[in-house]
C-alpha cells in the first residue's frame, strides 16, 4: 500500500480503514461564519477565487474546526470558460451568469492559448495550500468534467431540463465535439498546473452527466474523462483522481471501468448494497450522506452514517456527501458527523 500517513491517499490507494477518512464537498462555504466574512472581504465570488491569500484562507477554515482527512482547492469549475474567453458573471440570488454559446458558430471566441494567464492565481492557492495544510491532511485539486461545464456554457445559466445543450450535442453531434475537445484540453493543462503546484488528488466534477441517455453519457461523459485521465497520467502515473459521475446510475460501473479513473464519488441516490457488491470490487468508492441530514442532524443524521459505515466500510472507502454542504447547515452538525464517525 501508499507508504503515507494521509489515510486519505491510503483509501485511494485501495487500502481499508477501521476508521474511514472523511472530508465533504463545499466544506469551505456560506454555512461557515468565518467564510461569509472572509467573502465579504474579498468582495465578489470571483474576486475571493482569484485571491491566492483569501482562497487559501477559506480553504483551511474547515480543517481549523474539523480537522478533515483532505482539503479542497477553493475556486470553481466555471473559471476554465472564464478563461477560454467566456464572459462570466455571479448575480446575487440568480448564480453563474455566461454568455450563450448555442452552436458551433460561437466557438470561435474561445482559446485555449493564454488560460494560465487567467488561472494563475488559482495554481498560487494550491501552492500555498500545500504549504499551509497540516502534513496529515491530503490536498485535492479539482476541475468541472467537460460535460458538466459545457452546460454552463450551452445554456448560460444553471437549468431545469439542459434542453439547449441536449439539442446542440444530439442534432450537432460533430460541432459539439469541438467544444468538448477545447475543455477536455483545457482541463487537462488546468489540472496538470494544479499537480505541479502541489495537488496530490484530483477530482472531477460531473453534476449534470445525469440528464443525458445512456449513448450521450458513453460520448459525452465516459470518453471525455477517460481523455484527461489518460493527458494526466502520461505525465504522473500514478496520480489518484476520483470522478463524481452524480445521477449515473447503472453507468457507474461502465464509468469506472473505461475512465481509468482510481476511485468514483457516490450520490446520495446510490443503493449502497449494490455498490459494496458490484462498484467497490473495482476500486475505492467515495460518498454519499444525503446532505439533509446534516442540516436535520440528531439520530437520523447518525442512524443514516452507521448505515454507510456498515455498509461500506469493508471496502476501500472515504467517507463523504452524495453532493455538496447547503448553507443552512448548522456547523455543530458538522462537528458531531466527524466526531461520530472518528470514535465508532
Amino acid at each position: 500500500m501508499l507508504n503515507t500517513t494521509k489515510t486519505f491517499l491510503r483509501a485511494l490507494s485501495g487500502e481499508t480503514l477501521p476508521v474511514p477518512p472523511i472530508w465533504l464537498m463545499r466544506q469551505a462555504g456560506r454555512y461557515l461564519p468565518e467564510y461569509r466574512a472572509t467573502r465579504g472581504e474579498a468582495g465578489s465570488f470571483l474576486d475571493l477565487c482569484y485571491n491566492p491569500d483569501l482562497a487559501c484562507e477559506v480553504t483551511l477554515q474547515p480543517l481549523r474546526r474539523y480537522d478533515f482527512d483532505a482539503a479542497i482547492l477553493f475556486s470553481d469549475i466555471l473559471v476554465i470558460p472564464q478563461a477560454l474567453g467566456q464572459h462570466l458573471a455571479f448575480k446575487q440570488g440568480e448564480g453563474p451568469q455566461l454568455e450563450a454559446i448555442r452552436d458551433a458558430s460561437g466557438l470561435g471566441k474561445l482559446s485555449v492559448e493564454g488560460i494560465h494567464d487567467t488561472l494563475g492565481p488559482v495554481y498560487e492557492t494550491v501552492s500555498k495550500l500545500s504549504a499551509a495544510i497540516p502534513s496529515h491532511t491530503a490536498l485535492i485539486g479539482f476541475a468541472g468534467a467537460p460535460w458538466t461545464v459545457a452546460t454552463y456554457m450551452v445554456e448560460g445559466k444553471g437549468s431545469k431540463d439542459f434542453a439547449n445543450i441536449r439539442r446542440f450535442a444530439y442534432g450537432d453531434p460533430d460541432g459539439f465535439a469541438q467544444l468538448i475537445d477545447i475543455l477536455v484540453e483545457a482541463t487537462t493543462q488546468y489540472l496538470l498546473k494544479q499537480v505541479e503546484a502541489g495537488a496530490e488528488c484530483i477530482q472531477l466534477f460531473e453534476t449534470w452527466g445525469g440528464v443525458l441517455s445512456e449513448t450521450g453519457f458513453k460520448r459525452w461523459v465516459i470518453e471525455p474523462t477517460r481523455q484527461i485521465v489518460a493527458n494526466l497520467r502520461a505525465v504522473h502515473p500514478d496520480l489518484p483522481i476520483i470522478g463524481f459521475p452524480r445521477g449515473a446510475g447503472l453507468h457507474l460501473i461502465d464509468f469506472k471501468n473505461q475512465t481509468g479513473v482510481t476511485g468514483v464519488g457516490l450520490d446520495s441516490g446510490v443503493p449502497l448494497d449494490w455498490v459494496a457488491e458490484n462498484l467497490q470490487k473495482l476500486g475505492p468508492v467515495q460518498g454519499n450522506l444525503d446532505p439533509m441530514y446534516l442540516i436535520t442532524g440528531g439520530d437520523a443524521m447518525l442512524a443514516e452514517t452507521r448505515r454507510i459505515l456498515d455498509t461500506l466500510g469493508n471496502g476501500p472507502f472515504i467517507f463523504n456527501l452524495g453532493h455538496g454542504i447547503t448553507p443552512e447547515t448548522p456547523p455543530e452538525n458538522v462537528e458531531k458527523l466527524v466526531k461520530f464517525i472518528r470514535n465508532q
